[in-house]
């Protein structure tokens, strides 16, 4: 590890003492804020994402919730689920405080822009047993012609329910949201989270990453994604602080307006995937930092989803450095939709935590250091540590037999965030959900989810190497394909950020391995199809003297990703057999 980061880890936190409103679910949390301080600003969307467009408070957004969770009891919707289809705005914010104030278990999902995206949501509706879509008057119209046998509701509508409070209390076990997950890993499935979860979650998160007096979130992750939900949402109602949110678009169409966002409005806490920190450091290098940026306020900058590259961390933290970012603000994380969402993160006392280690006894299944210096080593960025409430073990998946400091395994998750199960899928659940390890068997004995990560922990701090099913093995030796991955984006500057898919398939004979790639016209420059995918085939060989079989062009955007911007590489490697992925037109000529 480098000298800024030799300070062995904290050992794991308290939680700190409960809500100081007393309550118990999400719903609960938005009518005292509403009582308590009815006139404080709770949420603020920026239209383009930089100007406010509309604002909350507590009061409104308490008066907003109560008129749409009457039409929703009005339509007979209570104690059923339904499918949440929203642009980015505060009309979600509102739909989804209506749903939990109606007992309605709302499904949040994006809306689509292909018609393979609507053919998903008829499968999610019905996985669901979702007999509405609950949207806004604008998208409802494109949503007309779409589905078949669901009624189409948009909540922002006049309604003649009326708007008072009839004091409905969901309890902390009862279900306030369906959380799909993206699908990277198969089938989507709605993971049931409670409100117990979630409070829960944002409990941890604060012991972990303080947000009280003072805290201000800046979020433009999706609403529909388990992050952008909590650290957009649901946190910052738990901790009584407002909540700058903008579209995604806004961010990916100049990725400079989220730091600016967290200087101009003092932003204290935000988080995004490793990839996002690396489009604000290509703007940076292309255009320049504004010297006018102050990001002296700023704790917070969660960073999970996807591995953390510290090579990122190190470049954003050094241009941003200059107006006011500190090394120990980049907080990389742990987190799941199965365990509502962080399970550990780095604490804001240090900087991230990063070990170097031997790439070839990785690929082995052990863990070798190396020194910085050495050409050979590859850095592993730590993600953290959990805090109390939360157990992490490392456990080998295949006997169960707990496997000790430094080894590899599969890291499984007990606490009060783990998720109740998947909806409806009871056997998966239990094997998901339930889980025990060889030396705590018994009927009362603690029990885990199985993440499907594999990772190891050094001195209390978490790494994660990868997942199980994503693992390429060649005679013998483990590849993480994200490790593959980086080496295809070093081959041509030119190629995207999270532009790549690595996965392996079986001709008959022999286990092949196969990289996708998005390429675009200017990738081209200067010489063909076939020159890149040497380079490619080079850069592989000469970071994990692994040969590639072969090496698909395919156009940009067509890498089919989930809504956070994870490849899915196991939907990739299916296109790939069905000979369905849009390949370039270099390729088809």
């Amino acid at each position: 590890m480098t000298s800024s980061q030799t300070a062995a880890p904290p050992s794991v936190r308290p939680l700190p003492r409960a809500l100081g409103t007393g309550a118990a679910t999400v719903a609960d949390t938005l009518r005292r804020r509403a009582a308590s301080t009815p006139d404080r600003t709770a949420f603020v969307f920026l239209t383009d994402g930089e100007e406010p467009g509309g604002q909350l408070t507590y009061a409104e957004l308490h008066r907003a919730a109560t008129e749409r969770a009457a039409a929703l009891r009005a339509a007979g919707l209570a104690g059923r689920n339904a499918l949440m289809l929203y642009p980015a705005g505060l009309e979600f914010v509102k739909a989804l405080m209506a749903c939990m104030y109606a007992g309605v278990a709302g499904a949040p999902v994006q809306v689509p822009s292909r018609e393979s995206g609507y053919q998903r949501l008829s499968r999610i509706a019905a996985d669901a047993g979702a007999p509405a879509i609950l949207t806004d008057s604008e998208t409802l119209e494109r949503l007309r012609t779409k589905f078949d046998g669901l009624r189409l509701i948009a909540t922002d509508a006049p309604s003649s329910a009326g708007a008072a409070d009839d004091g409905f209390a969901p309890g902390p076990d009862d279900l306030a949201l369906l959380q799909y997950t993206s699908g990277s890993t198969g089938d989507p499935k709605g993971v049931m989270i409670s409100h117990a979860n979630f409070l829960a979650n944002a409990e941890e998160t604060d012991a972990l990453w303080p947000c009280g007096e003072g805290a201000v979130f800046v979020s433009w992750l999706p609403h529909f994604h388990d992050m952008g939900m909590l650290f957009g949402i649901i946190a910052p109602l738990w901790a009584g602080a407002p909540s700058y949110l903008m579209a995604p678009a806004s961010f990916v169409r100049r990725p400079g307006r989220w730091p600016e966002a967290m200087s101009r409005f003092r932003g204290t806490h935000t988080a995004g995937p490793s990839f996002a920190y690396e489009l604000c450091v290509r703007e940076a290098a292309e255009q320049g930092v504004p010297r006018d940026l102050d990001l002296r306020a700023w704790r917070v900058a969660g960073n999970g989803a996807e591995p953390v590259r510290w090579r990122v961390v190190e470049d954003f933290t050094a241009a941003y450095a200059p107006v006011g970012f500190r090394p120990e603000t980049m907080c990389p994380g742990y987190g799941l939709a199965e365990n509502t969402l962080k399970a550990s993160g780095s604490p804001t006392d240090r900087a991230p935590l990063v070990l170097w280690v031997d790439p070839d006894a990785l690929r082995q299944g052990r863990v070798a250091h190396l020194s910085e210096q050495d050409p050979a080593a590859l850095a592993l960025v730590g993600s953290g540590i959990p805090v109390a409430g939360t157990t992490l073990r490392i456990v080998g998946p295949e006997d169960l037999i707990p496997v000790p400091e430094g080894g590899i395994g599969e890291i499984w998750i007990s606490g009060p965030c783990v998720a109740g199960g998947y909806l409806g899928r009871e056997t998966e659940s239990d094997a998901t959900f339930r889980a025990r390890p060889s030396d705590e068997q018994g009927p009362d004995a603690p029990t885990y989810l199985r993440t499907g990560d594999l990772g190891f922990t050094y001195e209390g701090e978490l790494f994660v190497t990868g997942r199980i099913k994503d693992l390429i093995i060649r005679k013998g030796r483990n590849f993480y394909p994200q490790d593959i991955e980086t080496a295809v984006e070093s081959a041509e500057p030119k190629l995207g950020v999270n532009c790549s898919a690595a996965f392996s398939v079986d001709d008959g004979t022999a286990e092949l391995l196969v990289v996708v790639v998005e390429a675009g016209a200017r990738t081209f420059a200067g010489y063909g199809a076939e020159a890149l995918r040497e380079r490619i085939r080079a850069a592989v060989y000469e970071s994990q003297r692994l040969h590639v079989d072969d090496v698909l062009l395919v156009r940009r955007g067509s890498l089919p990703k989930t809504s956070s911007g994870k490849v899915q590489r196991r939907r990739c490697r299916q296109l790939y057999l069905d000979g369905a992925l849009a390949l370039t037109s270099e390729e088809n000529r």
